[in-house]
C-alpha cells in the first residue's frame, strides 16, 4: 500500500522498501534484548549510506561541501514538480536545456524537480548500460539548467539514468552539489502520482559527515500553497 488519503489529502509513498534479507546493498539488522524484567529490544543497523530511496548531499563528492546535518530543513522538503518527458527525448538521448524548457515551464525557483521518462529500467542493476538500457540521460548541460533555475534539489524515476559515464555523472553531480543541490534517487511509486506539482518531503538522518541517507520520501497532493 502506498497511497493514503487524509480528508481532502492524497498522500503517495515515493519510497522502495527496505529488506534485508534481498537487498543487494549493506543491509543488516542485529536486534538484542537488552535484559532485564520486561523486555526492551534495540536494533543495531549495518547499512550503507546509499541505501533505496536515499537522499545525496554535496559531501558525496567534496570534502569542503555540507554532509546531511548540516544543510538546513527547509533543504528537503518543498513544492515538486514531476517532469515526464515520457517519449519526447530520443531513447538513450541526452536531457537538453532545449527539453527542460520545453517540458519544465512549471518549475520555479527552490523547487524539486523530479525527471522520468517512458524508458524505464530499474537501476544499479546488471541491466544498466546493456542494450536493455534505453533509459534518458543527464550531464553538464541540464546540470546548469538546474543550476540557472535554482532548483533545491533533482529527483529520478526509473526512465531516467545517472549512471552513464563519468563524462557525464562528475559534471552533472559537482555543478549541482556545488550549489548545495540534493539528488534523490531510486524513487518508487510516481505512477501513482495524479498531480504533477505537489508538497514532497524526504528527511535525511541529522549525522554530521553522512554524505548520503536512505529516506522516507512522500508526496502530499492537495496542499494549496504547494500546487499549480
Amino acid at each position: 500500500m502506498c497511497v493514503y488519503e487524509m480528508g481532502n489529502l492524497r498522500l503517495i509513498d515515493l519510497s522502495k522498501i527496505l529488506d534485508p534479507a534481498t537487498e543487494t546493498r549493506r543491509c543488516h539488522l542485529f536486534r538484542f534484548n537488552t535484559g532485564g524484567p520486561i523486555p526492551d529490544y534495540h536494533t543495531n543497523m549495518d547499512l550503507m549510506s546509499h541505501l533505496g530511496t536515499h537522499c545525496e548531499c554535496p559531501y558525496h563528492h567534496d570534502d569542503n561541501w555540507p554532509s546531511a546535518a548540516e544543510l538546513p530543513l527547509t533543504t528537503f522538503l518543498g513544492r515538486a514538480v514531476y517532469v515526464d518527458f515520457k517519449e519526447t527525448v530520443a531513447k538513450r538521448g541526452h536531457i537538453t536545456a532545449a527539453d527542460l524548457d520545453r517540458e519544465a515551464g512549471k518549475v520555479r525557483e527552490g523547487d524539486i524537480v523530479i525527471i522520468d521518462s517512458s524508458y524505464k529500467l530499474l537501476p544499479f542493476t546488471p541491466d544498466t548500460n546493456t542494450d536493455k538500457d534505453q533509459r534518458l540521460l543527464v550531464g553538464a548541460e541540464s546540470a546548469e539548467w538546474f543550476k540557472a533555475h535554482k532548483v533545491k534539489a533533482v529527483g529520478f524515476g526509473d526512465g531516467v539514468s545517472i549512471e552513464n559515464c563519468n563524462e557525464d555523472v562528475k559534471p552533472f553531480h559537482d555543478i549541482l552539489m556545488a550549489e548545495n543541490i540534493v539528488f534523490l534517487e531510486v524513487l518508487r511509486n510516481l505512477e501513482h502520482l495524479k498531480k504533477d506539482v505537489f508538497f514532497m518531503s524526504y528527511s535525511p538522518l541529522p549525522i554530521i559527515g553522512l554524505d548520503s541517507s536512505p529516506v522516507r520520501a512522500y508526496a502530499i497532493e492537495g496542499l494549496a500553497e504547494f500546487s499549480e
